[in-house]
Formats: structure tokens, sequence, C-alpha cells
């Protein structure tokens, strides 16, 4: 049986603005580093820069990997961050999560764990992509239930899916070792619905904007760079590129097309350490 969604209203044809967030990878301590960067810090500057923008959103969503250590600490300090920015916050697990630990701790006015949101003529459904204990992902049976019933309870919503893996593979090698291991599976299943008209993850700490090829419209697939460190594309070994941590907005236009940009922080702030092989 399907769980009840969290609802938002708009007028008719409004278009629902949001944001994502991917890959916070915070600490209990506010002083906690990745490969040389400060999380907190990487994510406070994050928030800053689209507070700047003055972007009215009308929620967040956060992928994964809010946590790099497990603690109930590090979730509860990205509640507190997000907070000045008045924004519900949708979250779904990562590799990285606990998801016990994380739907304890991830609460808060506004946070929702729920997996099916309803905002004008969407539904976004927010799915587990998560192996417990393994970096890599995989899409379970029960996550395409989810999927098909939601489409047949609301089949004149637009959908967008989001996870944390990577469907298809971003030519990183490493990196490709922990993709959704049944990803061409996903697609090839999902893409049949006309009502999905996107696929949304974090995991691969890089800008990704392609498409799936179907028949009639192909799908967009987006993929969104982390608020800390960043990973370098094309790259056969573990590397990290240079580029500032960043976050994506998504207009959903009321016909069921997708406007999107990647936006990162202005200058050079954050630089990891590059000597790095691996986390």
């Amino acid at each position: 049986m399907l769980k009840e969604a969290v609802k938002y209203k708009l007028t008719e044809g409004e278009t629902a603005r949001l944001v994502q967030l991917t890959d916070p990878h915070l600490f209990a301590s506010h002083e906690g580093q990745l490969l040389g960067v400060n999380t907190a810090h990487s994510l406070s500057a994050v928030l800053n820069t689209l507070a700047a923008t003055h972007y009215p959103a009308h929620l967040m969503l956060a992928t994964g990997d809010i946590s790099q250590d497990y603690t109930p600490e590090s979730y509860r300090n990205f509640v507190e961050a997000i907070q000045f920015l008045g924004l519900p916050c949708h979250y779904l697990p990562g590799n990285h999560d606990d998801p016990r630990v994380m739907h304890l701790h991830m609460q808060g006015p506004g946070v929702f764990g729920q997996q099916r949101i309803f905002i004008g003529n969407w539904q976004i459904l927010m799915l587990d992509s998560t192996v417990r204990g393994k970096p890599g992902g995989h899409m379970a049976e029960v996550q395409f239930q989810l999927i098909e019933q939601a489409i047949a309870a609301e089949p004149d919503r637009h959908t967008l899916l989001v996870m944390h893996h990577n469907p298809i593979l971003v030519n990183c090698a490493w990196l490709d070792q922990h993709c959704m291991d049944n990803g061409a599976d996903f697609l090839a299943r999902v893409s049949r619905y006309a009502q999905v008209k996107g696929g949304l993850w974090g995991h691969v700490h890089q800008a990704i904007d392609e498409f799936y090829p179907r028949s009639g419209e192909p799908l967009p697939l987006m993929a969104t760079p982390s608020t800390c460190i960043q990973f370098k594309p094309q790259s056969p070994y573990f590397a990290l590129d240079h580029l500032q941590p960043g976050y994506r907005l998504l207009e959903l236009l009321s016909d069921g097309s997708i406007h999107t940009h990647v936006y990162r922080v202005p200058g050079n702030r954050f630089a990891p350490d590059h000597s790095s092989s691996g986390y």
C-alpha cells in the first residue's frame, strides 16, 4: 500500500522550483575535514551562495551522503545549517549514511523522509538505491513497485525520480565500480512510463546533464556536484577536481518539461588535497 504523500499546492500552471543539495559528508565536529576540505564550511558557503540569489524555491531535495561519520550530530548539524533558508527539506539516504540514525536525527520543522511528494501537477519519488555495507547501489524490486504503484495512483502527474546512485556510467573507472549495479535495467523499465520526465541523483560529485533515448521525448538524466569535494570527470583513477562546491536548481514546468542549471560557490576558497588516493 502506498504511503501518503507530502503535498504542496501551486496555482494553476505554476512552475515548481526545487533546490538539490547532495553529498555534504558532514561530521559531528564542525571542524571535520574530508580530503582537506572542511565540509561544514563548504556546505555553509553553498547555502550562503544560494541565499544570495534570492531564488524563490518551494522546497529542497537532499540526496544522500549527509554524514561522513554516521553520527547523530552530523545529521543534526545539517538540519541546523539549512534552517535559515526556511525551505522544506526532503531527504534520502546515500551509501555513507546510516538510515536508522538518519531517520532518527534528521528531524526538525519542515524536514521530511517520506518517499512521495506532490507539488503542482508533479509527483517526486525519493528512491532508496543504497545497499547496506556497500558503496555501490542497487534499485530493489520494492522501489520498482513504489514507482509502478505511485504512477498508477496518479497517472495525470508528471514524475521526477530522485535517488543517490548513478544509473549510468560516468566514465570514471574507479567510480563506476560503485554505480547502481542494475542501472541499465532501471532506466529501461522506468523509461516506459510516459509520466516519468527525469532522473536526478548525487554520489558522483560532479555535474552531469544527459538524455536517455526512448520513444517520444528523451529522458533527462542529471547529477549534481557535492557541497564539498569534487571528483575529476573522465578519470580512470581516483582524482579530485579543482571546481568549487555546488548545487542544482530545477524548474518543473506544468507541461512536464524541466529547466535546470548547476551553480557553484564563487572564487577558489575550497582546495582539496590533490595528493589523496581515495577516501
